[in-house]
């Protein structure tokens, strides 16, 4: 992918989540993860009373999200209109549930942004990412957010490596992309709108928009 192909508006589409302004000015959509908690604490408080709750220290939720008792929520953070927190789900601070989005069984959400309508249904652990409108990881799908050396981590492009200076970075999952189960998305991992990556699979680096990811090496365009 180029560079053009890793920009923020190449990969999300802004109009489908609350943070919308969180964006403003930045080239790539990884300088964002930095500013989320920032951006959740100043947000929080100018949202409507009619249509949201404050229910603890710096979280919001929306009258119309559906939260079960046995969600652990912690801020700062918004849930937004229609979100679904299912049982078990554990949300460690500084993330946003767009509307209609689900956060499921047993899913670690942390410093992320979840898009509107974008799904992390089952066993799932998403870290210092951001998931696009419609986005889909399948039962077990993870975000792996910190190399095992503990370096920043980069992206490699058609243009040249992208320091991020990030020493935590999980992935950019782009609107509408399915991802198989029990598939790891390695630090700092891009997928373009609309791929679909296989089961079982092991992600690294960035994968281009309408493609099929099979495996390493082996990445087919959509017809």
């Amino acid at each position: 992918m180029n560079k053009e192909e890793l920009m923020v508006g190449a990969l999300l589409d802004l109009s489908k989540t609350i943070a919308a302004k969180l964006f403003d000015g930045l080239t790539y959509p990884w300088e964002a993860l930095p500013k989320i908690s920032e951006f959740i604490l100043a947000f929080g408080p100018t949202l409507s009373k009619d249509e949201y709750d404050q229910i603890g220290e710096h979280i919001w939720v929306a009258k119309t999200a559906s939260v079960a008792p046995s969600a652990s929520l912690n801020g700062p953070l918004i849930i937004c209109p229609g979100a679904e927190v299912r049982h078990c789900a554990f949300i460690r601070g500084s993330a946003i549930v767009g509307c209609g989005s689900v956060v499921g069984n047993s899913t670690e959400l942390k410093n992320s942004i979840v898009f509107d309508s974008a799904q992390v249904p089952h066993y799932n652990y998403i870290g210092d990412s951001l998931l696009g409108y419609k986005a889909h990881l399948g039962a077990g799908a993870i975000t792996s957010n910190l190399k095992s050396d503990k370096s920043m981590v980069t992206i490699p492009g058609d243009d040249g490596k992208i320091y991020t200076e990030l020493k935590k970075f999980g992935a950019i999952v782009g609107d509408h992309v399915e991802v198989g189960c029990n598939s790891v998305l390695n630090p700092g991992t891009v997928i373009g709108r609309g791929t679909t990556v296989y089961p079982l699979s092991m992600v690294r680096g960035t994968i281009p928009a309408n493609s099929i990811y099979k495996k390493a090496g082996e990445i087919a365009e959509k017809i």
